[in-house]
């Protein structure tokens, strides 16, 4: 079904695979390739052609990547601006669009919410960006509408920032890299390995695309097999696939931790560029005739049956069929991991959605970047025609992806189909996606063609003792399992027919309503600021000497950015950096924000001249132990903050208040094994935060105990591999060994200014 190689491989004229073992030379010479250079064949990726065309450094190794488009949405576009107004913004240097798809209910907070999007208006206006009001789209299905375009580089504050199906080479990112873009500054990053995706065969009937995407996922996401990577996609299964079915697919590689995707493109996707009346952005991409992949997954097509990720990862995937074959002992292994999770705080069963041997779901979603394209709808449509849900508790929402496709689906009837089965369509909105719509009922099992099922990432407040579960699966399936009423259902067994449905795209929907400014900027134009939309605080630089207070300690093997900062309720305070700071960790530690504020008041009294010791009493011992060893220590070469230990930070959203919200608590560092993604990593580092490294295995510290980091600065301006430590507990000091890995001159000079805001101020 899916399998990977264990080397790297050589891809014949795009279709045969050498591995490339130690009869490679030999199997390449037979077929007239006398060359078998790697480095040489490396070249002969479409990856590494869109990468080489991008990059500013003139060193291949190591790339600084200047995009030729940017796009964010309403929960990260204003702290982007914000940051870049301190840094000296006077203008987009390059189209730059707003979308409005994560808050647009305007339901939390009042008029917070639209309070964002004026903003978000004026600045495109002042600016000369482009704004696309709330329903009209979600930020990823315009991107696809109305910028990808083959050959090109987009980068968005979104993590899902995926375009390779199209030709374009897209990367999700923490927002403080957008501002680098928008003051001309370049995305630093090391070349990253290539893998193929080598597909071949066709799907099945009723195999959808968010099956493909879930087995690929399922067999490397564990091991890391394409982690931060670029996954291209070849092989003869490619042209078995529609447009909308290979964005179905690539829309969901951000779930493999990946860097960015791009596809090979034929007539199919040149058709795409017609239809949406840009077909002069359309070229044909394909590797050259011997290419070198540092990996490949193999997939065929052929063999893959409906999929869902059980709760509480993308991850976790079965058959469909299997879950309903062994649903005791599937269910049991998703309790055992909600104790892990959840520990006590809540009671969590799943078995009583067992009903005479039937596995009954509780909710149906298609919704959002993943779900909610045009073919998905269709094909749900058809499933659910003639048939209806039931006047139960199932229920089913669909949300389709932009306005034209919803007009579309109108026009041909596959509207009328779904409304009449009892599901409610609904306009486009990412809510189901982060929990901010759509939130199940307490001890509900929702099933959702979206993108994450991360625990509490569908809206339940454990804190509060409510918990729900989301399975992933693909629209079909889902279709089927509403029209069979809550019954657990693989589309493989609906036995009509799908029907051909020819998409007609009208651009005069956003012509009509999208503002966009081509470019010119207006200074005259003021930003609308509401009340809840603040300034980043002041940041200091980073001092000499360091102490950290450890405020939490966590060793899920895995954590979110949701788990670092929810989503869903908290949205309404994204514009207010203090005030979101308030929700960090508030599901997974609720007492993490008043520790590490405790230990903030040090840091805040020293800034001020004052006494850190009589703002936090509680380090007059602390301190005392470290004089014994350094006498030289005092508030002139000192600075106090926190820390958090987690396994393995970072997994999912590019959200940059996973890592800010620390910062203005006066966090200083993370300390991992490892990090679950670069964008994690890169948005700690932009917020001025030490990305400690520590082995596997060795903790000399635990939860509110103190650690010493001498000769921190440094440590970091002399690029120092190791950094010395000394974990503070008692009257005793135990000393180990810290490590940041790899950092670029301007990342490390970032830490020590203290932030990105800063590093910019001083340039």
């Amino acid at each position: 079904m899916v399998t990977t190689l264990d080397k790297g491989c050589y891809l014949l004229r795009g279709s045969e695979i050498v591995p490339a073992d130690h009869e490679a030379a030999a199997v390449l010479a037979s077929k007239g390739f006398a060359d078998t250079d790697s480095e040489r064949a490396r070249e002969n990726t479409i990856a590494y052609g869109i990468l080489k065309a991008h990059n500013k450094s003139g060193n291949m190794d190591k790339l600084c990547i200047k995009f030729d488009k940017l796009t964010s949405h309403d929960i990260t576009y204003v702290g982007i601006i914000q940051t870049a107004r301190a840094s000296g913004l006077e203008k987009f240097p390059i189209p730059y669009v707003l979308t409005n798809c994560h808050n647009s209910l305007c339901a939390v907070g009042g008029t917070i919410n639209e309070d964002d999007h004026m903003f978000g208006l004026t600045a495109a206006q002042k600016y000369g960006g482009i704004y696309v009001p709330p329903h009209q789209a979600v930020i990823h299905q315009f991107a696809r509408e109305m910028l990808a375009s083959c050959g090109s580089m987009i980068l968005g504050s979104d993590s899902h920032t995926r375009y390779g199906a199209l030709g374009t080479m897209a990367i999700g990112e923490g927002g403080p890299e957008l501002v680098k873009q928008l003051l001309s500054q370049t995305y630093d990053v090391d070349r990253p390995d290539v893998i193929a995706i080598y597909l071949e065969g066709a799907p099945k009937k009723g195999v959808g695309p968010q099956d493909v995407a879930l087995a690929i996922i399922g067999k490397v996401f564990g091991d890391g097999y394409v982690k931060n990577k670029v996954m291209e996609f070849v092989g003869p299964g490619v042209k078995n696939l529609s447009a909308d079915f290979r964005i179905g697919v690539d829309v969901m590689t951000t779930e493999t931790t990946c860097l960015s995707s791009i596809w090979e493109t034929d007539d199919t996707i040149k058709e795409f560029y017609e239809i949406h009346g840009r077909s002069g952005e359309y070229k044909e991409l394909k590797p050259g005739e011997v290419a070198y992949y540092d990996g490949l997954v193999r997939v065929n097509l052929d063999e893959l049956n409906p999929m869902i990720a059980m709760p509480f990862h993308p991850s976790n995937v079965y058959e469909i069929a299997e879950v309903n074959r062994n649903a005791a002992d599937i269910l049991a292994d998703v309790e055992k991991r909600a104790r892990v999770s959840f520990g006590d705080k809540v009671e969590f069963s799943l078995q009583d959605k067992v009903k005479n041997g039937k596995f009954m779901v509780d909710q149906g979603i298609i919704a959002g970047c993943a779900g909610g394209g045009f073919e998905n709808i269709c094909a749900a449509a058809d499933i659910l025609k003639g048939r209806f849900i039931g006047n139960d508790r199932f229920t089913l929402s669909v949300y389709p992806a932009s306005t034209p496709i919803f007009m579309e689906v109108v026009k041909n009837g596959a509207a009328a189909a779904i409304l009449e089965s009892g599901a409610i369509l609904k306009t486009a909105f990412c809510g189901p996606c982060f929990g901010a719509g759509d939130t199940p009922a307490n001890n509900a099992f929702s099933i959702r063609h979206s993108t994450r099922n991360f625990p509490n990432r569908e809206g339940s407040k454990v804190q509060n003792g409510q918990v729900a579960s989301v399975a992933l699966m693909d629209a079909r399936s889902i279709a089927a399992t509403a029209a069979n009423q809550g019954v657990l259902t693989p589309a493989t067994e609906f036995d009509g027919e799908f029907n051909k449905y020819t998409y007609h795209f009208d651009s005069e929907i956003y012509k009509n309503r999208v503002f966009d400014s081509k470019g010119v900027a207006d200074p005259s134009v003021e930003l609308q600021l509401g009340p809840n939309i603040k300034d980043w605080p002041k940041m200091s630089a980073l001092p000499e000497n360091l102490v950290l207070r450890v405020v939490s300690e966590i060793h899920d093997p895995v954590t979110t950015t949701d788990e670092l900062i929810p989503s869903g309720e908290t949205s309404s305070y994204r514009s207010n950096p203090l005030g979101l700071a308030e929700f960090t960790l508030s599901r997974k530690d609720p007492a993490y924000v008043g520790l590490a504020k405790e230990v903030r008041a040090a840091q805040d009294a020293l800034v001020n001249g004052e006494d850190p010791m009589k703002a936090w009493p509680e380090l007059t011992g602390v301190m005392e132990v470290i004089k014994k060893s350094f006498a030289d220590v005092d508030n002139s070469n000192l600075g106090f903050g926190s820390t958090i230990f987690a396994v393995k930070p970072g997994d999912g959203s590019a959200r940059e208040q996973a890592a800010s919200c620390q910062k203005v608590l006066g966090g200083w560092a993370n300390i991992a094994n490892e990090y679950a993604t670069k964008r994690y990593r890169s948005n700690l580092i932009n917020w001025g935060m030490l990305p400690f490294i520590i082995k596997e295995g060795e903790l000399p510290f635990r939860n509110k105990d103190y650690i010493f980091v001498p000769g921190v600065r440094a440590a970091v301006q002399n690029k120092d591999e190791v950094i010395k430590a000394y974990a503070v507990s008692g009257d005793s000091m135990k000393e180990f060994e810290l490590k940041l890995g790899n950092l670029t001159d301007d990342e490390r000079q970032i830490i020590l200014d203290g932030c990105l805001i800063n590093f910019n101020r001083v340039k």
